[in-house]
């Protein structure tokens, strides 16, 4: 793991996913409180091995990927964020997720704006997206928190969905 990769906050420790991450990355990624909304929904523990080694690659690609968010103090697993390009051409694309405990403490918030900052200044991306169901209100409420705004909109299969943007000042 190539340590510029790191990034710390107040409260949080970010890096990125490897895999001895599995065990906890599987326990979220299970759990229908966190996944069953997301893109793809609750996965199994051969899913997510899979998308482990594709994060991993990633990053490899990138200089950009997913983190798994653990708290300074403890150590604990508390979800994960990251920056993943979309499946549907939408771009570069925030996506965060955290244990249902870690919800409401403002972690969230925390690390979707670290990792934002590391995608704008040190990946250097100029546009970067995040993409919410309409009737998310606590992501909403954590993408406009951090500064990016409203872009658009689209249909998932009969869900109405936001998509927001950030992009680079210079």
């Amino acid at each position: 793991m190539n340590p510029a990769w790191c990034v710390r906050t107040g409260r949080l420790d970010l890096q990125p996913v490897w895999g001895g991450d599995l065990p906890d990355l599987c326990a979220l990624k299970s759990d229908p409180r966190v996944f069953a909304v997301m893109l793809g929904g609750v996965r199994s523990a051969v899913q997510t091995a899979a998308e482990l080694a594709q994060d991993i690659a990633f990053w490899g690609r990138h200089g950009v990927g997913m983190w798994t968010v653990r708290e300074r103090s403890s150590g604990e697993f508390l979800g994960i964020v990251g920056i993943l390009l979309r499946p549907d051409g939408r771009g570069m694309a925030l996506r965060f997720a955290l244990e249902p405990d870690a919800q409401g403490r403002g972690f969230a918030s925390e690390a979707a704006a670290a990792a934002l900052r590391f995608g704008h200044d040190r990946a250097g991306l100029n546009r970067i997206v995040a993409v919410a169901r309409e009737d998310n209100f606590a992501s909403r409420s954590v993408l406009g928190a951090i500064g990016m705004r409203p872009a658009g909109e689209f249909d998932r299969s009969g869900v109405p969905m936001l998509i927001y943007e950030s992009i680079r000042s210079v």
